[in-house]
């Protein structure tokens, strides 16, 4: 099982909803979405929303970094 990051038992108390910021347009929400992709690129996370994941669907499967798009 995967968790975010700050989703873990923090004793009980309520967890703040985490805002994602598209890397690639800066559209925001403010949970994560099925539609969303997530990537690693050098060790940090980066989310696409779900246009800029289509529009770019190729150089996803092909693992390029999102600078080569």
């Amino acid at each position: 099982m995967t968790s975010l990051p700050g989703s873990g038992d923090d004793g009980g108390s309520a967890a703040q909803p985490q805002t994602l910021v598209c890397a690639r347009c800066g559209t925001t929400e403010q949970a994560p979405q099925p539609t969303w992709t997530c990537s690693v690129e050098n060790g940090a996370r980066r989310y696409f929303c779900d246009r800029c994941s289509r529009e770019n669907l190729r150089a996803i499967e092909g693992r390029l970094d999102s600078a080569w798009w």
